[in-house]
């Protein structure tokens, strides 16, 4: 696929980099690249093959959420900057 000045200009918008001349240069030749890398993947037989999200077998790595009812207000304000009546107090906001 041939890679115009257009065209790197238009992605160059969405992400919004300003490029130096030689570096829309470079771009066009890096993205005509991955073009190309990806035009030669298409060619792989993938009938049969299941889609994956991931490379590597993954499972859910997160712990369970356990509910607890710990009322240790003091030891969570110790940290605080500021606070007031046993809450935390943060700059206002909202006028």
């Amino acid at each position: 696929m041939d890679i115009t000045d257009q065209t790197i200009e238009y992605v160059s918008t969405l992400a919004k980099l300003s490029l130096q001349p030689e570096e829309k240069e470079k771009a066009k030749k890096d993205l005509g690249n991955i073009l190309g890398y990806i035009d030669k993947m298409k060619e792989l037989n993938t009938d049969g093959i299941e889609p994956m999200s991931h490379v590597l077998p993954m499972k859910n790595v997160f712990r369970e959420d356990v509910v607890t009812n710990e009322e240790n207000r003091e030891e969570l304000l110790k940290n605080a900057p500021k606070q007031m009546d046993g809450c935390f107090m943060v700059p206002k906001t909202v006028d």
